[in-house]
Protein backbone atom coordinates (compact mmCIF):
# COMPACT_ATOMS: atom_id res chain seq x y z
CA UNK A 1 0.00 0.00 0.00
CA UNK A 2 1.14 3.24 -0.84
CA UNK A 3 0.72 6.06 2.09
CA UNK A 4 0.33 8.91 -0.81
CA UNK A 5 -2.37 7.03 -1.73
CA UNK A 6 -4.26 7.35 1.13
CA UNK A 7 -6.35 10.10 2.42
CA UNK A 8 -8.94 10.59 5.48
CA UNK A 9 -11.97 10.72 4.61
CA UNK A 10 -13.64 13.50 6.71
CA UNK A 11 -17.02 12.39 6.12
CA UNK A 12 -17.00 9.17 7.29
CA UNK A 13 -18.42 7.80 10.17
CA UNK A 14 -15.28 6.28 11.04
CA UNK A 15 -13.24 8.79 13.30
CA UNK A 16 -10.00 10.56 11.63
CA UNK A 17 -8.12 9.30 14.17
CA UNK A 18 -8.86 5.77 13.75
CA UNK A 19 -8.68 6.24 9.70
CA UNK A 20 -5.08 7.23 10.17
CA UNK A 21 -4.07 4.35 12.43
CA UNK A 22 -5.67 1.71 9.85
CA UNK A 23 -3.25 3.38 7.53
CA UNK A 24 -0.25 3.09 9.48
CA UNK A 25 -0.95 -0.19 10.79
CA UNK A 26 -1.47 -1.63 6.78
CA UNK A 27 2.12 0.41 6.22
CA UNK A 28 3.48 -1.65 9.32
CA UNK A 29 2.02 -5.29 8.26
CA UNK A 30 2.64 -5.36 4.74
CA UNK A 31 6.90 -4.50 5.53
CA UNK A 32 6.65 -1.02 4.14
CA UNK A 33 7.86 0.67 7.55
CA UNK A 34 10.26 -2.27 9.15
CA UNK A 35 11.10 -2.39 12.74
CA UNK A 36 12.88 0.25 14.38
CA UNK A 37 11.89 2.91 11.32
CA UNK A 38 10.98 6.15 12.81
CA UNK A 39 7.58 7.57 11.81
CA UNK A 40 7.37 11.00 10.59
CA UNK A 41 6.78 13.68 12.85
CA UNK A 42 3.50 14.66 14.68
CA UNK A 43 3.40 17.96 12.49
CA UNK A 44 4.08 16.18 9.16
CA UNK A 45 1.26 13.89 9.43
CA UNK A 46 -1.41 16.44 10.15
CA UNK A 47 0.13 18.25 7.28
CA UNK A 48 -0.28 15.78 5.26
CA UNK A 49 -3.27 14.63 5.65
CA UNK A 50 -4.75 17.66 6.67
CA UNK A 51 -5.91 16.68 10.55
CA UNK A 52 -5.02 18.09 13.82
CA UNK A 53 -2.04 16.97 16.04
CA UNK A 54 -4.12 15.85 18.23
CA UNK A 55 -6.07 13.63 16.03
CA UNK A 56 -2.47 12.36 15.13
CA UNK A 57 -1.87 11.93 18.97
CA UNK A 58 -5.10 9.50 19.26
CA UNK A 59 -4.05 7.78 16.40
CA UNK A 60 -0.43 7.00 17.76
CA UNK A 61 -1.68 6.07 20.75
CA UNK A 62 -4.20 3.60 19.17
CA UNK A 63 -0.92 2.21 17.35
CA UNK A 64 0.68 2.13 20.75
CA UNK A 65 -2.24 0.17 22.42
CA UNK A 66 -1.86 -2.21 18.91
CA UNK A 67 1.89 -2.81 20.21
CA UNK A 68 3.04 -1.46 16.55
CA UNK A 69 4.70 1.33 17.62
CA UNK A 70 6.48 2.69 20.58
CA UNK A 71 7.69 6.25 21.32
CA UNK A 72 11.24 7.87 23.04
CA UNK A 73 11.04 10.93 24.30
CA UNK A 74 13.03 13.79 22.39
CA UNK A 75 13.27 11.22 19.68
CA UNK A 76 10.02 10.67 18.39
CA UNK A 77 7.60 7.17 16.97
CA UNK A 78 9.49 4.22 16.10
CA UNK A 79 7.79 0.84 14.57
CA UNK A 80 7.43 -1.56 17.31
CA UNK A 81 9.25 -5.18 16.42
CA UNK A 82 6.84 -7.80 16.95
CA UNK A 83 5.71 -8.69 20.53
CA UNK A 84 5.11 -12.25 20.71
CA UNK A 85 5.52 -12.90 24.27
CA UNK A 86 3.33 -10.73 25.89
CA UNK A 87 -0.70 -11.67 27.48
CA UNK A 88 -2.98 -9.19 26.39
CA UNK A 89 -6.90 -8.81 26.25
CA UNK A 90 -8.56 -5.97 24.64
CA UNK A 91 -12.01 -4.51 24.64
CA UNK A 92 -11.75 -4.57 20.59
CA UNK A 93 -11.42 -8.10 21.08
CA UNK A 94 -14.52 -8.67 23.61
CA UNK A 95 -16.55 -6.21 20.81
CA UNK A 96 -15.66 -9.18 17.96
CA UNK A 97 -16.67 -11.93 19.94
CA UNK A 98 -20.06 -10.61 20.49
CA UNK A 99 -20.68 -10.07 17.15
CA UNK A 100 -19.25 -13.51 16.03
CA UNK A 101 -22.27 -14.90 17.69
CA UNK A 102 -24.87 -12.51 15.79
CA UNK A 103 -25.55 -10.32 18.67
CA UNK A 104 -25.20 -6.53 19.09
CA UNK A 105 -22.62 -5.38 22.11
CA UNK A 106 -23.94 -2.52 23.96
CA UNK A 107 -22.35 0.11 26.50
CA UNK A 108 -24.46 1.58 29.13
CA UNK A 109 -23.00 5.13 30.62
CA UNK A 110 -23.99 4.95 34.04
CA UNK A 111 -22.06 8.14 35.24
CA UNK A 112 -19.85 10.97 34.26
CA UNK A 113 -18.35 13.58 36.30
CA UNK A 114 -15.58 15.87 37.77
CA UNK A 115 -14.45 14.90 40.86
CA UNK A 116 -11.30 15.69 43.51
CA UNK A 117 -8.72 12.85 43.85
CA UNK A 118 -8.54 10.95 47.24
CA UNK A 119 -6.07 9.42 48.26
CA UNK A 120 -6.90 5.79 46.37
CA UNK A 121 -6.59 7.40 43.09
CA UNK A 122 -4.22 10.32 43.93
CA UNK A 123 -1.86 7.59 45.09
CA UNK A 124 -3.02 5.01 41.83
CA UNK A 125 -1.80 8.39 39.18
CA UNK A 126 0.81 9.48 41.42
CA UNK A 127 -1.29 12.97 41.36
CA UNK A 128 -1.97 15.26 44.55
CA UNK A 129 -5.15 14.28 46.55
CA UNK A 130 -7.69 17.03 45.36
CA UNK A 131 -6.47 17.03 41.84
CA UNK A 132 -9.70 17.18 39.50
CA UNK A 133 -10.06 13.78 37.85
CA UNK A 134 -12.66 12.32 35.09
CA UNK A 135 -14.78 9.75 36.65
CA UNK A 136 -16.92 7.49 34.63
CA UNK A 137 -18.20 3.80 35.00
CA UNK A 138 -20.59 1.95 31.93
CA UNK A 139 -21.61 -1.57 32.26
CA UNK A 140 -20.54 -3.91 28.59
CA UNK A 141 -23.19 -5.73 27.20
CA UNK A 142 -24.90 -8.23 24.91
CA UNK A 143 -28.29 -9.37 24.18
CA UNK A 144 -29.68 -7.82 27.10
CA UNK A 145 -27.28 -9.65 29.49
CA UNK A 146 -24.22 -7.29 31.31
CA UNK A 147 -21.36 -8.86 31.11
CA UNK A 148 -18.51 -6.42 32.55
CA UNK A 149 -18.54 -3.27 34.26
CA UNK A 150 -16.11 -0.53 34.07
CA UNK A 151 -14.86 2.10 36.20
CA UNK A 152 -12.32 5.12 35.24
CA UNK A 153 -10.21 7.56 36.11
CA UNK A 154 -7.90 10.41 34.16
CA UNK A 155 -6.63 13.14 35.16
CA UNK A 156 -8.63 16.26 33.76
CA UNK A 157 -6.32 18.71 32.47
CA UNK A 158 -8.01 19.87 29.01
CA UNK A 159 -11.40 21.33 30.70
CA UNK A 160 -13.20 20.00 27.86
CA UNK A 161 -17.09 19.56 28.00
CA UNK A 162 -17.96 15.84 28.85
CA UNK A 163 -19.76 14.71 25.62
CA UNK A 164 -21.61 11.14 25.84
CA UNK A 165 -20.80 9.72 22.44
CA UNK A 166 -16.87 9.91 24.13
CA UNK A 167 -17.38 8.71 27.02
CA UNK A 168 -18.80 5.44 25.60
CA UNK A 169 -15.53 5.08 23.49
CA UNK A 170 -14.10 1.61 25.60
CA UNK A 171 -10.49 2.81 24.82
CA UNK A 172 -9.10 3.98 28.07
CA UNK A 173 -5.75 5.28 25.79
CA UNK A 174 -8.48 7.42 23.53
CA UNK A 175 -9.94 8.80 26.54
CA UNK A 176 -6.70 9.82 28.19
CA UNK A 177 -5.84 11.88 24.68
CA UNK A 178 -9.02 13.44 24.55
CA UNK A 179 -9.23 14.47 28.19
CA UNK A 180 -5.99 14.70 29.58
CA UNK A 181 -2.79 17.26 27.78
CA UNK A 182 -0.55 13.77 27.75
CA UNK A 183 0.09 11.27 25.47
CA UNK A 184 -0.05 7.37 26.51
CA UNK A 185 2.71 5.05 25.42
CA UNK A 186 2.74 2.46 27.65
CA UNK A 187 -0.36 0.40 28.98
CA UNK A 188 -0.09 -1.83 32.22
CA UNK A 189 -2.33 -4.87 32.51
CA UNK A 190 -2.75 -6.59 36.06
CA UNK A 191 -5.31 -9.64 35.92
CA UNK A 192 -6.55 -11.54 38.73
CA UNK A 193 -9.42 -14.19 39.79
CA UNK A 194 -12.19 -12.75 42.09
CA UNK A 195 -15.36 -12.64 43.02
CA UNK A 196 -18.02 -9.75 42.23
CA UNK A 197 -19.14 -7.00 45.19
CA UNK A 198 -22.29 -6.89 46.34
CA UNK A 199 -22.47 -3.69 44.35
CA UNK A 200 -21.31 -5.49 41.39
CA UNK A 201 -23.73 -7.97 41.50
CA UNK A 202 -26.13 -5.25 41.35
CA UNK A 203 -25.08 -3.69 38.32
CA UNK A 204 -24.52 -7.32 36.40
CA UNK A 205 -27.69 -8.16 37.85
CA UNK A 206 -25.54 -11.83 39.26
CA UNK A 207 -25.36 -13.47 42.71
CA UNK A 208 -22.72 -11.36 45.33
CA UNK A 209 -19.53 -13.97 45.65
CA UNK A 210 -20.30 -14.86 41.48
CA UNK A 211 -16.61 -15.91 40.53
CA UNK A 212 -15.17 -13.07 38.07
CA UNK A 213 -11.79 -11.77 36.34
CA UNK A 214 -10.66 -8.39 37.62
CA UNK A 215 -8.24 -6.56 35.61
CA UNK A 216 -6.78 -3.14 36.34
CA UNK A 217 -5.18 -0.99 33.80
CA UNK A 218 -2.88 2.13 34.19
CA UNK A 219 -1.66 4.14 31.43
CA UNK A 220 1.55 6.03 31.73
CA UNK A 221 2.92 9.03 29.78
CA UNK A 222 6.75 10.13 28.34
CA UNK A 223 7.88 10.07 31.61
CA UNK A 224 6.43 6.87 32.62
CA UNK A 225 3.55 9.33 35.03
CA UNK A 226 0.20 7.61 35.74
CA UNK A 227 -2.14 9.44 33.52
CA UNK A 228 -4.87 7.11 33.72
CA UNK A 229 -6.37 4.16 35.74
CA UNK A 230 -9.36 1.80 35.20
CA UNK A 231 -10.92 -1.58 36.34
CA UNK A 232 -12.81 -4.42 34.95
CA UNK A 233 -14.72 -6.76 35.84
CA UNK A 234 -15.74 -9.28 33.58
CA UNK A 235 -18.53 -12.44 34.70
CA UNK A 236 -16.41 -15.10 35.20
CA UNK A 237 -19.51 -17.17 34.49
CA UNK A 238 -19.96 -15.93 30.95
CA UNK A 239 -16.09 -14.95 30.00
CA UNK A 240 -12.92 -17.17 28.86
CA UNK A 241 -9.57 -15.33 28.02
CA UNK A 242 -7.78 -16.34 24.99
CA UNK A 243 -4.75 -14.21 23.65
CA UNK A 244 -2.79 -13.80 20.45
CA UNK A 245 0.05 -11.64 19.84
CA UNK A 246 1.40 -10.61 17.14
CA UNK A 247 0.94 -8.08 14.39
CA UNK A 248 -1.86 -10.69 12.42
CA UNK A 249 -3.29 -11.26 15.72
CA UNK A 250 -6.65 -9.95 14.37
CA UNK A 251 -6.59 -13.22 12.33
CA UNK A 252 -6.70 -15.69 14.98
CA UNK A 253 -9.77 -16.31 17.64
CA UNK A 254 -9.03 -14.28 20.65
CA UNK A 255 -11.16 -12.65 22.90
CA UNK A 256 -12.58 -12.40 26.64
CA UNK A 257 -15.95 -13.77 25.82
CA UNK A 258 -17.77 -17.19 26.03
CA UNK A 259 -21.58 -17.46 25.04
CA UNK A 260 -22.07 -20.85 23.72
Amino acid sequence: MNEEAKTIDKNSAIPAYYQLAKIFEEMITQGELGPDMPLPPEHAIAARYEISRMTVRQAIAELVGMGLVYTQKGKGTFVARPALDNVAFELGDFFTEIRKRGLVPAISLLEARIVKADAGVAGRLACTPGTRCLYYRFTLSAGGEHLAYETRYVVYVRQKPLLEAELKDPSLARLVSTYSDKMPVTCKRVLQAGAVTAQEADILEVAPGTPAFLVEQTLYDRDRQPIGWGRSVYRGDRCKLTSYEGWNKEEFHAGMVNLD
